[in-house]
């Protein structure tokens, strides 16, 4: 049977229109006319989450049989592509908690996927992933945060950093070591499941160039504890390789970001430059901005098509490190490169704050850095393709 005749895929398609065409009118009414208080005040946008948790967001790639939405990796990078082009700080609401999310659905109890995965759905417990430490970012097994064993709970004591979700969330998927001795190193780190509670100290709320009005702070756990029985997988030792395929779905998810911004960024320089006049024609006849606008429309398809490449592969359950790994790398140089021609092309009103141009130009930076920087993504890249090109 032709796949494009199948009932199934029929049904999956009409789902995400409907889906996506209610996330469009969403986002048109309850978003874009905010955005630009929001981002330029840093306010943490608390109305427009309650209305993401009831459209089912917080569950939109969770499975229906734990109370999510069970959509696809495709229709999710779709979401946040779309997010992304009006708002990207509402994508990262969405994003770090998913992570959080597959990591418990794909490695979890069954115990623990029947307690953790329905309040994950509904957003009652919502939050992200607590990696990143003041000296360890991209190099995750130099984390010092340790997990000690006493009885029925684990006592945590250390810091983290950069952690999104963290002040106005409730809950994280926390890095630890449980064996700082351990060598390989990764052979004693763990994931905890840690909602908020005594001994878990939102230390500061840090300021950020762009990437406004979601919350990002550095935390500090002192002699914080968390019942045995949220270790994820219920076995220690395995934390980093737990959270290794999360952020497979992170970068897919950051590439999808950048692709959100690289098309915001094109749709707004191919509406200035056609009322936007200049010795005496609209500027979009120019050929030094027919140019520009040819690279970026080019750029903004190309990271498309990866992006959603990396999501199928994801879907099928393939190892998709090198795909994710790409998407990532180049739709988000896509979206800062386009970022920056956008802000040629509008000229001086493209560094005024009266426009979207300015913003789009404060978040890509990000993209290039978060979910793993892109020169770490190219050096993945390139030890896949020898992996899987042997001389």
């Amino acid at each position: 049977m032709n796949a494009r005749h199948h009932p199934a895929v029929e049904h999956d398609a009409e789902q995400e229109g409907l889906i996506l065409d209610m996330l469009d009118r969403f986002l048109a009414v309850e978003v874009k006319p905010y955005v630009h208080k929001l981002e330029h005040d840093d306010i943490y946008p608390a109305e427009i989450v309650e209305k993401m948790k009831e459209m089912g967001l917080f569950g939109c790639i969770i499975a229906t049989e734990y109370g999510g939405l069970g959509l696809s990796t495709t229709t999710y990078a779709k979401i946040i592509e779309r997010m992304s082009s009006v708002w990207m700080s509402i994508s990262g609401i969405v994003n770090s908690h998913l992570i959080m999310a597959m990591t418990v659905q794909r490695n979890g109890t069954e115990e623990q996927k029947k307690k953790f995965l329905p309040r994950f759905a509904t957003g009652e417990l919502r939050g992200g992933v607590g990696l990143t430490e003041p000296d360890a970012g991209t190099d995750l097994q130099a984390i010092r945060t340790v997990a000690k064993r006493e009885g029925d709970h684990y006592v945590v004591n250390g810091t983290k950093m950069w952690i999104t979700n963290s002040m106005y969330g409730n809950c994280l998927a926390l890095l630890v070591k449980t064996d700082p001795k351990a060598e390989p190193r990764h052979k004693g780190m763990s994931l905890l499941i840690a909602e908020k509670g005594e001994g878990f100290i939102v230390s500061k709320k840090l300021e950020k160039l762009g990437y406004k009005g979601i919350d990002t702070c550095a935390l500090a756990f002192e002699n914080y504890r968390v019942p045995v029985d949220c270790l994820i997988g219920g076995v220690e030792g395995k934390g980093l390789q737990h959270i290794l395929g999360g952020l497979e779905l992170g970068r897919i998810n950051v590439a999808a970001r950048g692709l959100g911004v690289a098309q915001a960024a094109l749709t707004e320089a191919v509406q200035y430059s056609q009322v936007r006049k200049t010795f005496g024609k609209p500027i979009c006849e120019h050929q030094a901005i027919q140019l520009k606008l040819g690279e970026m429309a080019t750029r903004t398809e190309a990271a498309r098509l990866l992006v959603y490449a990396a999501a199928a592969a994801y879907d099928r359950g393939e190892r998709c490190d090198m795909e994710a790994g790409m998407a990532k790398y180049f739709a988000t140089e896509a979206g800062q490169e386009n970022a920056l021609e956008a802000m040629r092309i509008f000229g001086g009103y493209g560094y005024s704050k009266e426009y979207n141009v300015e913003r789009l130009y404060r978040d890509a930076p990000l993209l290039l850095i978060g979910e793993g920087t892109n020169e770490l993504q190219r050096i993945i890249i390139a030890k896949q393709l020898i992996e899987r090109n042997p001389a």
